[in-house]
């Protein structure tokens, strides 16, 4: 056995970064395809499109993704030569509010941009929670009018059946941040000191969906056991506070009736009947524009951005009921979501500056889509053209070119041509439709075989020795080589 040299240099070892992953060309072809089709219905709402770095100054990000078991509070962050420090961004909202206090005088407003790319979270990655993904968000910047929001549920819900998904099988649910003061209000939380407790209330009223109305009680109360005896501490509210708060969620017939309750709990509370004003204003423009079908809807559990939003929240639900590979059920949860955060440019500038905007997740939704089956059909890989004839690769290369020429995705076998068998392997591994093939015989006469492999692999499942399978050719043709471009094109339209 060969000694290692001590002197030569050590190997890396061929590893991924915790919480990252590789995506290959499959998917990466799906989430262009989603993309293309969120870019469309941005693009009709007249957003523009913005691109910004993929990292910022570390103060210009503001307040991060609060994370205490991480460092650098949640982002990934380095110094540049200046030792000043840089950081990942962890969305594309802060980026943009940086852009805006720059170019604030130049630009029109409102101003209304749309960015996608992936955003980098210094968290603790588990299960299908990575710490790079993709978002896509759309913004308008400088309108107060709480119309931009209203706006903003309608984009969601287009944006959602763009990509597949039917009205009765989602829901954009709408709430709003002063509603949510002006219950604390009501409950006599108010006050810094009791900020970690309110966030305790905030916290358990998001847990509605999930656990019902019983484990919010728990969770506002003292505190509460789950399944595997975890026990999570409660905020500790008296009875009446917790009957205040609970009693958001109570049954109503319709929204109009739901808002009317809402009313009656928030009293006099001035931040409380602004927020609640704001809804109801929301509620008539999204039921003029016919969007009151259920598409979107009044959810006061609807609790997003604490230290971020200002008012209207907003979030996209699927729900669609589905399984796992194990046959539990699975629940999607929000697949998007948005605001109005209206200090975030002032943190710059001095001055408010409204806006608002909504996020899809992008990879969190791909992956709902192909679980449920509704993800965009994967691309044909190209068309390969094999090599029966090592000294006739100048003809073979102008059949690639051919199939180019016309528009067909296509290359050449460039692996060695020795083993026939190994080249159609090589391309039902490349995901290709049909494969071109000519030997000698082909080229006297002036043809090309074309196979196809899809149907070639399902006529295959069925053929029971390679005696039927040499007689029968399966899903095999011959045609002229003026022939090859329309033969191929046959072929593709019916896997298409």
């Amino acid at each position: 056995m060969a000694k290692q040299d001590k002197d030569a240099p050590k190997r890396p070892t061929a590893r991924l970064p915790k919480g990252m992953r590789d995506i290959g060309p499959a998917e990466l072809r799906q989430t262009q395809a989603m993309l293309d089709k969120i870019r469309a219905v941005y693009e009709r709402y007249g957003f523009e499109p913005l691109e910004t770095p993929a990292f910022e100054y570390t103060d210009a990000l503001g307040k991060f993704l609060p994370d205490s078991d991480r460092p650098n509070e949640g982002v990934f962050s380095f110094q540049d030569e200046d030792e000043q420090w840089l950081s990942l961004r962890y969305d594309l909202t802060a980026p943009l509010a940086r852009y805006v206090a720059e170019n604030f005088q130049d630009m029109p407003k409102p101003f209304r941009r749309y960015a996608t790319g992936s955003v980098f979270r210094n968290e603790k990655p588990g299960p299908g929670r990575f710490r790079q993904f993709t978002q896509f968000d759309a913004d308008t910047v400088g309108a107060e009018s709480v119309a931009a929001d209203a706006e903003m549920c309608m984009l969601a819900a287009d944006t959602l059946e763009a990509l597949g998904i039917s009205r009765g099988q989602y829901v954009i649910k709408v709430n709003n941040r002063k509603l949510l003061d002006g219950l604390r209000e009501v409950i006599s939380l108010n006050g810094s000191e009791h900020n970690a407790r309110w966030l305790t209330v905030m916290r358990a009223l998001d847990k509605f969906d999930r656990l019902g109305i019983d484990g919010v009680k728990a969770l506002l109360g003292p505190g509460r056991k789950d399944e595997s005896g975890d026990f999570t501490k409660g905020a500790e509210l008296d009875t009446a506070a917790i009957i205040a708060v609970t009693s958001i969620f109570a049954a109503a017939s319709n929204i109009d009736e739901k808002l009317a309750q809402l009313g009656e709990r928030l009293g006099a509370s001035a931040v409380g009947q602004e927020g609640l004003a704001e809804l109801q204003t929301i509620w008539s423009l999204v039921s003029a524009a016919g969007y009151g079908d259920g598409r979107v809807a009044i959810d006061p559990s609807v609790v997003r951005g604490l230290e971020y939003y200002t008012g209207p929240v907003f979030e996209a639900e699927l729900l669609i009921p589905a399984t796992d590979e194990k046959g539990n059920p699975v629940r999607f949860g929000s697949v998007g979501g948005g605001g109005r955060y209206d200090d975030l440019v002032a943190r710059f500038t001095g001055q408010k500056v409204p806006a608002t905007g909504f996020s899809i997740g992008v990879s969190r939704l791909q992956a709902a889509l192909n679980l449920i089956g509704r993800a965009p059909a994967p691309t044909l890989g190209p068309v390969v053209v094999t090599v029966m004839d090592k000294d006739q690769i100048a003809s073979y290369q102008k059949f690639v070119q051919t199939l180019r020429e016309d528009g067909i995705r296509a290359e050449l076998y460039l692996g060695n041509p020795k083993k026939f068998g190994r080249q159609l392997e090589y391309a039902d591994k490349r995901g290709s439709p049909v494969v071109v093939i000519q030997g000698s015989n082909e080229r006297e006469a002036g043809q090309v075989i074309l196979k196809d492999l899809v149907e070639g692999a399902q006529a295959a499942a069925a053929i029971k020795d390679n005696k039927e399978w040499k007689e029968t050719r399966a899903a095999q043709v011959t045609v002229p080589e003026a022939e090859l471009v329309s033969a191929v094109r046959e072929i593709l339209a019916r896997h298409s």
